[in-house]
């Protein structure tokens, strides 16, 4: 008789997007189980676990090529579902710290849309994958195991408290209020380091019934950053059209300039920023709810790769770094960091001893990266909180603003600007010989003095179609 080998079970906790494409990875050599708090939704709605889905979500290109390699038409069934898919800098009108991007013709693109509709359509791929099963209404209590290896969990369920379950492998995917430091502290684990950088900054978000004709145009994306090397808070304003005809306007201030849940103040404070462009297109524009405000954004990573974690366990997206919301890229992180783990489980297999301590090792490349383009952004604000650049980051720092002032001018730079952004390619690439040269030759001379919108966008948004960038 032949003895076959139980299958595999690995628990994901929280059905987060990290944790769905989590899921997704370990499906193929596991059977999963995906536990959450929330009742989850069938439909692209809101849910308590997800309040920040309320706010602006873009999906950049580095995200999506990331996703459709987990989950082959996902690209396609965002769009059937409503997003929109965005040409850059085609579709985007927007004034970063040195100026006005031109658009041209697509280098990089984008997934406008909802963060509901994002998850719901990633959600319903993965809970159809064969193995994979939910534990709704569930919340984790502990880990399960030693300071050496992680043998399950330990949930409370609507029918049962303190429900052991068995697992191979632990995956923490529940987020900012990740509790894994305090369930590894329980069973002996110390000594895992954290970092932090808090601008104080708070989000705030309204939708608004987009102008007729807007989206048969295809109105494009408009954003106003702020400046960082100017010492005054940075506000930010943001509109993004998303499915079913909407604008979702994202106001953003650091401390001392934050938004407020007013109504009242939603425009004007747009208005407030370095150019009133976002402002002007909402005045007059019908509001649809309240405003959704966020606080306690602030970036914090928590450096499980240098910690010499139990067997059985690894940490993924928000659990291990969470990131100003304004730069995009906690999503995108996560799914190409599972892309270097999927590609390693393929490579040695879940058996592999140390798997866990080396899929966090995989993960921490792709964080790495976002948390310096962040961090060396945000500690510039006043009153920011948190480590400081390290020796020698100003050089480095000069030679991206310079870059970043080409990139107002010339397309191949405005190219590079996006190709690291989006995530498509490391900030290494910024440094390829053939840029380089452009970028000490630099310079803002010829570039946009105001938004470049088209006569056509000016004209359905009910601004005056003669007043264009020149």
């Amino acid at each position: 008789m032949t003895q076959t080998t139980p299958p595999r079970h690995a628990v994901v906790i929280g059905a987060s997007m990290a944790g769905l494409l989590a899921a997704a990875v370990l499906a193929e050599h596991a059977t999963v189980t995906i536990i959450d708090a929330d009742t989850l939704p069938e439909a692209p709605t809101p849910r308590r676990g997800l309040p920040q889905a309320r706010h602006v979500h873009v999906m950049w290109s580095g995200g999506a090529r990331a996703i459709e390699a987990l989950l082959p038409g996902v690209g396609e069934e965002w769009t059937a579902a409503g997003a929109i898919r965005r040409s850059l800098p085609t579709d985007l009108v927007t004034m970063t710290a040195q100026g006005w991007l031109p658009r041209s013709g697509e280098r990089q693109f984008s997934v406008s849309c909802s963060r509901d509709l994002l998850d719901s359509v990633v959600r319903r791929r993965v809970i159809s994958l064969p193995g994979v099963t939910t534990l709704q209404r569930s919340r984790v209590r502990a880990l399960e195991g030693t300071a050496a290896r992680i043998t399950g969990v330990r949930v409370d369920t609507p029918e049962e408290r303190d429900r052991p379950i068995a697992a191979d492998l632990v995956v923490d995917a529940s987020g900012r209020g990740s509790r894994a430091l305090s369930w590894l502290e329980g069973l002996g684990v110390t000594g895992v380091r954290q970092a932090g950088v808090d601008s104080g900054l708070v989000y705030a978000t309204r939708l608004f019934e987009a102008p007729e004709g807007a989206h048969a145009l295809g109105f494009p994306i408009v954003n106003v950053q702020s400046d960082p090397r100017v010492p005054v808070p940075g506000r930010t304003a943001t509109i993004v059209p998303i499915e079913d005809g909407l604008w979702q306007a994202t106001l953003s201030g650091t401390r001392g300039g934050q938004p407020t849940n007013d109504p009242e103040d939603f425009v004007p404070f747009a208005r407030s920023t370095r150019h009133p462009i976002v402002g002007e297109l909402l005045e007059g524009r019908k509001p649809l709810g309240d405003v959704a405000v966020t606080q306690g954004t602030a970036n914090r990573r928590i450096l499980f790769e240098k910690a010499d974690l139990p067997d059985g366990f690894f940490a993924v997206g928000d659990s291990v770094a969470t990131f100003n919301p304004l730069y995009g890229q906690g999503m995108t992180v996560a799914a190409r960091g599972l892309l270097a783990v999927r590609a390693l489980l393929r490579a040695e297999g879940l058996a592999r001893p140390g798997f866990g301590n080396a899929a966090q090792r995989a993960l921490a490349p792709q964080v790495a990266t976002a948390w310096e383009l962040a961090t060396s952004q945000d500690i510039k604000y006043p009153g920011a909180e948190g480590m400081r650049p390290r020796p020698g980051a100003g050089l480095l720092d000069a030679y991206v603003n310079r870059l970043m002032t080409g990139a107002t001018t010339q397309e191949p730079l405005t190219a590079a600007f996006l190709e690291v952004i989006t995530m498509s390619s490391p900030p290494t690439h910024w440094f390829r010989p053939e840029l380089m040269w452009r970028v000490v030759r630099a310079s803002g001379r010829g570039a946009l003095k105001a938004p470049p919108l088209t006569a056509a966008e000016r004209t359905v948004a009910g601004l005056d179609p003669a007043d264009r960038a020149r």
